[in-house]
Formats: C-alpha cells, structure tokens, sequence
C-alpha cells in the first residue's frame, strides 16, 4: 500500500495523472460528443475539398457511453441530405458520404441522376467556374450539377468515365442506408460495397474547421474556415 501511495504522489507531482486525465477526457469527448477529421480523397467533391478538416457532430442520432461506443439512447435517425461518417462494410475504414435513400426509400439511377420513390430529381447547371477554380485543374472538364434532393439540394461533379451510373430501381431495407458521394465519378459507395447499418452510422458532418489547399504548399484556404455546409 505504502508503495502505491508513493506511487500515487509521484503522479500528481511529475503532473502525469493531469495528463492522463486530459487525454481520456478528450478521447471520450471525440468519442461520444464531436469529432474532427481531415479529408484525404476527392469521393465528395465539390462540397468536401481534400485537406478540408470537418467536424462531426457525434450526438446528432445517439448518446452512446464514451471510449465503449455502447448507444444509451436514440436523439434521431440519418436523413437524406445528411452528410455522415460511417464504417465501411467491406474493410471497416472511415468514410464520409451522403445519405439519398432512408429506410423504406425506392431508389434508382440512370445516366447518373437519381430516382427517389418514382420521381426522378432534378437537375441544374452550377457556377462550373466558380467550382474548378476551388477543386482545381483536374476539374476543367468536369460537369457541375444542383441536385434536387428533396430537402435537400446540393452540387454533385460529373467527372465522366465512371461506372456504375445506371442502377436498377430497389428498395432501400429497413435499419439500412444509400450512400453516395457527390463526386459521382469517383466515388466508392453504395454503389459497390452495398447498403450501410444504422449502427455503422457514427455521427453527421456539421461544417469544416479549416482547411488547408495540399496542391499549394499547404497553404490555409481562410474562406473555408469556420464554415458550415450545405
């Protein structure tokens, strides 16, 4: 006991214990409350740049007990629009998409343009200008489009070669998610590892934190600061 007194004092006096108790404090915070993580690949652009850092509000559908991951209770269920972290199902990595099909939904797509419950979404012509210059030179040829989500409308990229841009119309399981990425191209989704879990689901992206251009030095994109999204 003696030994483990000493010990014990050594800890608050070297200042170990503070930051041993700082860190699991933040670990379980990131676990449970809100997290942050940067965006290595192109699978969501335009609205996600590679070296943007979003923040993911954790509390947005569960409560769930910090560092354990247990749900202690249900705050709501993902909606189409949303823009979500989630497991993937074929490796378990960390992925950011969009959810277009909730439980319940009949989904289709042709041609890239995508048919929700029967009525084929609109779709309008973006400002391509004003988006090749914020995703770059391998934009030039790329097509920008508003897509019409209901309640939801967002800009979606047409790199072009891509695969997968016809799906046959099926019905989205309940306790299972459609995800895509807006860059339809170039995106791994959905369309090919299948539908994601409800409880593969671990929180919604809420806005960026800052970002940072990886094809210029890294250099600090300020009007993408402190930025929600849409």
């Amino acid at each position: 006991m003696a030994s483990i007194r000493r010990f014990g004092r050594w800890l608050r006096r070297s200042g170990t214990l503070s930051l041993v108790l700082m860190l699991l404090g933040l670990l379980g915070f990131r676990s449970a409350v809100a997290d942050w993580h940067d965006v290595p690949t192109g699978s969501m652009l335009p609205t996600l740049l590679i070296g943007d850092r979003i923040v993911v509000d954790k509390l947005a559908y569960d409560v769930k007990l910090p560092l354990l991951g247990t749900r202690l209770a249900v705050r709501g269920e993902p909606a189409r629009g949303d823009i979500v972290t989630c497991s993937s199902p074929t490796d378990g990595k960390r992925l950011v998409k969009r959810v277009v099909g909730v439980p319940g939904d009949l989904i289709g797509m042709r041609g890239n343009r995508l048919t929700v419950n029967g009525r084929e979404l609109e779709y309008d012509r973006a400002d391509a200008a004003a988006l090749r210059s914020a995703v770059g030179p391998d934009a030039d040829t790329w097509t920008f489009l508003t897509e019409g989500l209901p309640g939801h409308p967002h800009v979606v990229a047409i790199a072009g070669g891509g695969r997968r841009t016809d799906l046959p119309d099926f019905r989205v399981p309940a306790g299972n998610y459609f995800l895509l990425g807006d860059n339809r191209d170039q995106s791994a989704d959905s369309r090919w590892f299948g539908f994601v879990a409800r409880e593969d689901i671990a929180g919604k992206v809420i806005g960026l934190a800052g970002s940072l251009d990886t094809q210029r030095q890294w250099r600090p994109r300020w009007s993408r600061f402190c930025r929600g999204l849409v």
